[in-house]
């Protein structure tokens, strides 16, 4: 184990905050509310600070890498929103970048790796380029989260957490391999069935590289760390087990010995997309289990058969229903969560581009008002 640093925000301002409290077990009298993607194009603000700084054509992961960028972007949802967390604004693909991939966003494409690792011989040219110098380019991340630590003793009472965003292997994986977004990630699910060696080495290379990432957020000042894993339900739950989950363990491993003052660990949360048929292997040793919209929490608790916080999962589709039918949704999953030993209300997945910001300040104060 290795005690995080003595004035860190766990051990000095987030330690009792809402969010901590229900990732450790400890349900809070209000529950606490933060969104996926909360930070990014729903909001005014970033549109307007993307245009006035690099312009939208800038590569995203530029831009996540510029401290200031990123600090700015994580922070102002909590200020519109009075949400009870940060989520750290990066994207799954940067410490990619940081290890050496040649990868960037394209605009309505998504993520584009210029090599594509498709055989046993690729993954063996990856990973023999070991990220040595990964913990140095990592410093824009590290200071970004110094800055975002900073601004957020600034907002309301000071003690709003930062959770660190990293990408689960299984999801680095297949970008690797497909080379771009893939409908069916067929190409990455070949590479596991006929070459199981070298997928196994693919994926422990990227856990590697994607949990120094979080830990890097974490050992600067985040209070929580989410994995999050967008394409885990392209598989079935034997090949999740057999093929992904070692790796998405070892991922949070990284954090896993993180503890504070009192020899707690540092919160885990632990998401996929997609993910009803895997519950019952998604809690790998972590606090809180992430749930979509397509299964209601409770229904979702059974399939872990775990002590676990349950966090989601309102449907993002319902954000531009009218307001009645957004209540009665808030309702359905706050009923579903009661039955969990803590429940953090999110969405079942990220913010859509258009919604209407209003709508989601709007849920924080009626979620905080039952």
């Amino acid at each position: 184990m290795a005690a995080l640093r003595e004035d860190h925000p766990l051990n000095t301002r987030t330690g009792d905050s809402r969010l901590v409290r229900a990732y450790r077990g400890d349900r809070p009298e209000v529950t606490p509310v933060w969104f996926m993607r909360q930070a990014g194009r729903s909001l005014p603000e970033y549109r307007e600070l993307r245009a006035r700084t690099d312009g939208p054509a800038r590569d995203m992961i530029d831009t996540c890498l510029v401290p200031e960028l990123a600090s700015e972007i994580t922070l102002q949802p909590v200020r519109r929103h009075g949400v009870d967390a940060a989520i750290f604004f990066s994207d799954i693909m940067v410490p990619l970048r940081l290890a050496g991939v040649d990868v960037k966003i394209e605009p309505g494409v998504g993520p584009v790796v210029a090599q594509p690792i498709r055989t046993p011989d690729d993954v063996e040219r990856l990973v023999a380029n070991d990220p040595a110098g990964l913990d140095e380019a990592l410093e824009p991340v590290r200071e970004a989260v110094r800055q975002t630590v900073a601004g957020l003793t600034e907002i309301g009472d000071g003690t709003t957490p930062l959770i660190g965003f990293a990408g689960a292997p299984f999801t680095l994986a297949a970008y690797l391999v497909a080379g771009r977004p893939s409908k069916d990630h067929l190409e990455a699910r070949t590479l596991m069935r006929a070459h199981p060696e070298a997928w196994d080495r693919l994926t422990r290379w990227a856990a590697d590289v994607t949990g120094r990432f979080l830990r890097a957020q974490v050992a600067e000042g985040a209070s929580a760390a989410q994995l999050f894993d967008s394409w885990a339900g392209s598989l079935p739950l034997d090949q999740y087990q057999e093929h992904v989950a070692p790796a998405s363990r070892l991922a949070l491993d990284a954090v896993r010995e993180l503890t504070d003052a009192s020899a707690r660990r540092v919160p885990l949360v632990h998401f996929g997309v997609g993910a009803g048929e895997l519950y019952s292997a998604m809690d790998l040793d972590v606090d809180a289990v992430g749930v979509d919209w397509r299964v209601a929490l409770d229904v979702a608790l059974e399939r872990i058969d775990g002590d676990v916080t349950v966090q989601g999962n309102l449907d993002p589709a319902v954000l531009g229903a009218p307001w009645e039918t957004v209540e009665a949704a808030i309702d359905h999953v706050m009923l579903a969560g009661s039955v969990a030993r803590a429940h953090v209300f999110n969405l079942g997945h990220g913010v859509p581009p258009g919604a209407d910001p209003a709508v989601l300040t709007r849920i924080v104060q009626a979620v905080h008002a039952r």
